[in-house]
């Protein structure tokens, strides 16, 4: 009697355990699909606007379904008010431009703050630390007088220069050649392996996911940054993706068309989303690796 008593409670524990758990998941799935619709809501409304007519977004009461798809025409008109081929060209120089000086400042100069001792470490990488301390803001003012006395005013290389230096890559990249153990490189000496050769063919491999983290952050922040390519160029056929959509929503003739506005906002983020698709497997892999968040 006594042992089916037992039994009978650790079942009842086990099932309110299970109930619990259920629960549990249940609250947080439900907490979870909430905030990703709050989060896509203003991609909806996009993509909702883009599809309708002026008299059809002004319409009262709003309506969510279009009484006309008028998609493809909103964006043929896009294309044809403003040169986006040219603002997809120079986005994609700066880009890839800064990414590529980031990678080749960031790692040599992480693999020497990790595997040397050097004379003022402690204090050159103080220096690295307390840049993150300082907002782009206060840096707007010195980084156009330097880039205007270096006569690249209005240029892509005075877009990108500024942003050529990264210290939170450095911390990172720091980070993640520490947490390879000196064994490794202590047996890459002994067979003849210098530091430059086994930071390319060993260091670099081994970080590869910061490595694609970081790349990924950097061209998203590229690709959407607005007020310092606004500053530093004057000229149409220097402008940025976000620069170009900005200047094109404050247009006189296009100001109050909402239609087109949103149509030219799904060719700037467009390229993001298709990336987000095809790729959403290694981007989550790579974040979890690194340890970004």
């Amino acid at each position: 009697m006594s042992v089916n008593v037992g039994k009978h409670v650790r079942d009842t524990s086990v099932m309110a355990a299970t109930r619990k758990k259920m629960t549990s998941t249940l609250v947080f799935n439900a907490i979870i699909l909430l905030a990703s619709l709050v989060f896509l809501f203003p991609l909806a409304w996009i993509f909702i606007t883009s599809m309708k007519d002026q008299m059809d977004i002004l319409k009262h009461p709003l309506s969510i379904i279009p009484s006309e798809f008028m998609l493809v025409e909103n964006m043929k008109e896009v294309l044809r008010r403003a040169p986006w081929g040219v603002f997809y060209k120079n986005t994609i120089i700066v880009a890839v431009v800064v990414l590529v000086a980031q990678l080749c400042i960031s790692i040599p100069a992480a693999y020497a703050f990790s595997s040397f001792k050097f004379k003022f470490q402690s204090f050159f990488y103080l220096f690295v630390l307390a840049r993150l301390l300082v907002s782009p803001e206060s840096l707007l003012l010195p980084n156009y007088l330097i880039i205007n006395g270096l006569h690249l005013y209005n240029t892509l290389l005075g877009i990108a220069l500024p942003s050529f230096a990264s210290a939170i890559s450095i911390i990172i990249f720091r980070g993640a050649f520490m947490e390879i153990p000196t064994a490794l490189r202590d047996s890459a000496r002994i067979d003849g392996c210098g530091d430059f050769r086994y930071m390319l063919v060993i260091g670099i491999p081994m970080i590869k996911s910061r490595i694609i983290a970081f790349s990924i952050t950097s061209l998203v922040y590229q690709w959407d940054s607005y007020f310092w390519p606004m500053v530093i160029t004057e000229s149409v056929q220097m402008r940025t993706l976000a620069v170009g959509l900005a200047y094109f929503g404050i247009q006189a003739e296009s100001a109050s068309e909402w239609g087109l506005t949103m149509s030219a906002a799904i060719l700037v983020i467009l390229p993001l989303l298709v990336a987000l698709v095809f790729f959403q497997r290694q981007l989550v892999d790579s974040f979890v690796t690194s340890g970004i968040k």
